[in-house]
């Protein structure tokens, strides 16, 4: 099974370079987007329904042309839900899953805080709120598939200019010491210790010791010169993390400020 995610900044703006061209090549069995930047009603052209997929859209209500998250899927899911219970939060589109039997995956997109101190405290008031949600999903017995961008690197080899970004949202410790506190492995930054029983990061599970990024800034020729943070993520359960056979993360062509991520599970 092949699972790709993918931070569009604009489905329509990486339609327009090609994204869904180059997507038919992939093969996904998912895909799992975020920050579709549209409405539902403003993606009539069936590229936005590729063929074979069935396709799942949970735009922003609170403003048009802002956040937003999608999934499609080959197989049609046992249900689709939207909504976590927290009107402030899902009424920005930040949320979908899908149902397949046992397992769940699920786009999520994660609050920036880099625009200002109110975003970085609307941050941090998620990253309370979902540390319960993330808790009962691991021990419910389901399979999941947490995919997205999450804003948030977990360590020095994630970050090109990682001293230089300690006071930066995304580098925060204070965000690190929440991300790694989730993720039972070694490749955290030591400030959290390891839960004995937590969550994987697929992309550790493939590249122990890879240095790889999925973002990179539109200043300064970041991308040219390979400048770049990895906070995008498949983070799932045990049982997926030891399905995980490889993870492929595709820079060019270039359909966005992210960059794909594919992870193809046993």
């Amino acid at each position: 099974m092949k699972i790709l995610t993918f931070n569009a900044n604009g489905i329509r703006s990486a339609a327009n370079k090609g994204f869904f061209d180059w997507l038919k090549q992939q093969d996904a069995d998912v895909v799992c987007l975020q920050e579709t930047k549209a409405q539902e009603d403003q993606l009539a052209d069936p590229m936005f329904r590729p063929d074979g997929h069935h396709c799942f859209y949970r735009d922003a209500t609170t403003k048009k042309g802002y956040s937003g998250v999608a999934i499609y899927a080959k197989r049609e899911p046992d249900e689709v839900r939207t909504a976590l219970g927290w009107r402030e939060f899902d009424e920005e589109g930040r949320y979908i899953e899908a149902r397949f039997g046992k397992l769940s995956v699920v786009s999520f997109y994660i609050p920036s805080g880099t625009s200002g101190e109110e975003r970085q405290d609307f941050k941090f008031k998620v990253m309370n709120w979902l540390t319960p949600i993330f808790a009962e999903w691991l021990k419910s017995g389901r399979d999941y598939v947490l995919c997205g961008d999450w804003n948030i690197v977990r360590a020095k080899d994630d970050i090109k200019n990682w001293t230089s970004n300690q006071k930066n949202s995304g580098c925060l410790p204070t965000e690190r010491a929440w991300l790694n506190g989730l993720i039972a492995d070694t490749h955290g930054d030591g400030l959290t210790k390891p839960p004995k029983i937590g969550w994987n990061d697929a992309f550790r599970v493939a590249k122990p010791d890879t240095v790889e990024y999925t973002w990179w800034s539109a200043r300064g020729g970041a991308r040219a010169n390979n400048v770049g943070w990895r906070i995008d993520y498949q983070i799932v359960t045990p049982g997926m993390g030891k399905k995980v056979k490889r993870c492929e993360i595709t820079p060019a062509p270039r359909f966005s400020d992210h960059a794909p991520m594919l992870v193809e599970y046993a």
